[in-house]
């Protein structure tokens, strides 16, 4: 109940006028958020792969409402890419679709697509098309088919275990070896397309990291690549222990090498997991988001984990 409340409250204006003026909702959510400039995002993935960890960059933002606000996200997810370039950074680049057109205009969006993965191609970065609610996700699939059909190999999805239609996504995305991260799912969904208790969607998504195991395997156990920005096909997104020591398991029953299963987590959460996987010698991304439009994503941060809740308002009845 408390998690879909807030789930509501991240799309909800009034919520965002009234909490983005608090100057303690920005200092608890700088705990997820590097910054708000692409300079404090480098300086955090600098600060990772010093520590062996690599990264995915994501400019926060979703749902664009004009096609001028579209194109001003292309520019920074460019901009973040020429970082990416110009500083030797272990990252890849997160992006929403519904940011740079879908919704708005689906073939600006196609059109907008077609030039971010140019022009990651040509600089060697990996693109990851983040997964949103559920009235995108056909649409979603849809564009990653088509440009992977067009020789695009640079670019991969999530899915959510929470769906129902996850398993047969994945086993259709494993058919080309897409690389796939895996999460449980942040939205607020129906009981008619999700499942609706937490012990069903653990099963669903310890059974979809059997099939993205077994996807690697098809097709050679595909590493981490040498320059850190190109992930393997599985990337495990979770933190909860039981769900990574099932991969884990296996993983190492299958024969997959460690190199050839990624464990990704957020920026702020379970540090100590983080370098724990790494020194067992597995590859670890961290999702590093930045930008302005800080708020939905802080919204899901606080639904995810009761935790968070706490520390905001035993801060918030200090002051």
């Amino acid at each position: 109940m408390l998690r879909g409340l807030l789930i509501r409250l991240s799309k909800a204006g009034w919520a965002r006028r009234v909490v983005t003026k608090w100057p303690l909702a920005w200092r608890v959510s700088s705990r997820f958020v590097a910054g708000e400039r692409l300079e404090d995002a480098v300086r955090l993935i600098k600060t990772l792969n010093q520590k062996g960890l690599v990264a995915t960059l994501d400019h926060l933002g979703e749902h664009t409402h004009t096609e001028q606000e579209a194109r001003n996200a292309v520019d920074h997810i460019l901009h973040s890419m020429d970082a990416i370039a110009r500083e030797g950074l272990r990252s890849g680049v997160s992006i929403k679709l519904t940011q740079i057109g879908l919704g708005l205009d689906d073939l600006l969006c196609a059109e907008n697509l077609a030039y971010i993965l140019g022009y990651a191609q040509a600089l060697g970065v990996f693109i990851r098309i983040d997964m949103e609610d559920s009235p995108y996700v056909e649409e979603t699939l849809h564009l990653l088919h088509w440009f992977r059909e067009q020789g695009f190999s640079n670019v991969g999805t999530v899915i959510q275990a929470y769906l129902y239609r996850s398993l047969d996504d994945t086993q259709k995305l494993m058919e080309d070896g897409t690389r796939i991260r895996l999460v449980k799912g942040a939205y607020r969904e129906p009981p008619i397309l999700a499942f609706p208790k937490k012990k069903d969607a653990d099963a669903n998504f310890d059974r979809l990291t059997e099939v993205l195991i077994a996807g690697s395997l098809a097709h050679g156990c595909p590493s981490l690549s040498e320059d850190g920005r190109t992930p393997p096909i599985p990337a495990i997104a979770t933190h909860d222990e039981a769900r990574i020591n099932y991969a884990k398991a296996a993983a190492a029953r299958a024969g997959l090498p460690k190199s050839a299963i990624e464990f990704q987590m957020l920026h702020g959460i379970r540090r100590d997991l983080q370098e724990d996987l790494r020194a067992e010698g597995y590859p670890v991304r961290v999702y590093v988001p930045y930008g302005s439009e800080w708020y939905p994503y802080f919204m899901r941060r606080l639904a995810e984990r009761p935790a968070n809740i706490w520390f905001f308002v035993s801060n918030l009845l200090r002051k």
